[in-house]
């Protein structure tokens, strides 16, 4: 983990995280893993990659995952999204199919959500690896603290941000959020078992352009690009 590159923003905030025990042991475990020839998904260079793409000055808008996707050349650091040439999963076709209800946005033809990173929405996993094919596999080796500090500084020296809390672990982290100072928008997870029990018809995407807009913040464009790199 000493050779990752971290955004300064982030790096100036979570230095005191890096240097915590669970992280060594987080570190430990992971030196581990990949001696055991284990392959670890994301790559060790996009760990970070929601931070990197969304600074702490930066974010609007912050959607919580649990952990990366499973399978090859899927994950790459941000919740929901996947590498381009790669199939958008059924939670994420499901997203784009509320987009398109929402504000008649047709689905992209890709399912890389690096533009909306840009723009300041920060798509954070709770866990920021795991090991190929086993999902879950790396919960409660260290991550979800480091995580959680992140939205407690969110929280904390940031106001106005919209929180997208999708399914109930992500909604276990509006424990840390101030509902006074922040917009916590609440729904089902989107995957096929519970889209259609509320997460189709949360109109969270207007909702979150109708507060951005109204605290004269600008709004994220949802659009994305046919093309990405």
């Amino acid at each position: 983990m000493s050779d990752i590159k971290l955004n300064t923003e982030w790096l100036e905030k979570l230095q005191p995280e890096f240097d915590a025990p669970y992280m060594q042991q987080l570190r430990s475990f992971l030196a581990a893993e990949k001696a055991a020839g284990k392959t670890i998904y994301p790559a060790g260079a996009l760990w970070f990659n929601a931070l990197n793409h969304t600074p702490f000055s930066k974010v609007k808008v912050v959607v919580i995952g649990q952990d990366p996707y499973h399978g090859p050349n899927q994950a790459h650091g941000l919740c929901f999204s996947v590498q381009k040439g790669i199939a958008p999963p059924p939670s994420l076709v499901n997203i784009f199919a509320e987009l398109k209800r929402d504000l008649g946005i047709d689905p992209p033809p890709h399912g890389n959500l690096t533009d909306w990173a840009d723009q300041g929405v920060l798509l954070l996993n709770a866990v920021l690896t795991v090991e190929n094919g086993k999902a879950g596999a790396h919960q409660g080796k260290g991550w979800e603290l480091f995580t959680d500090k992140i939205i407690a500084l969110l929280n904390e020296q940031r106001e106005k941000l919209v929180f997208l809390l999708w399914g109930s672990y992500a909604q276990k982290k509006g424990g840390l959020i101030d509902c006074k100072k922040h917009l916590v928008l609440t729904a089902p997870h989107p995957s096929p078992l519970s889209a259609y029990r509320g997460f189709i018809g949360c109109a969270h995407f207007s909702k979150t352009n109708q507060y951005l807009q109204k605290n004269g913040i600008q709004e994220i464009y949802w659009q994305l690009q046919k093309q990405c790199n």
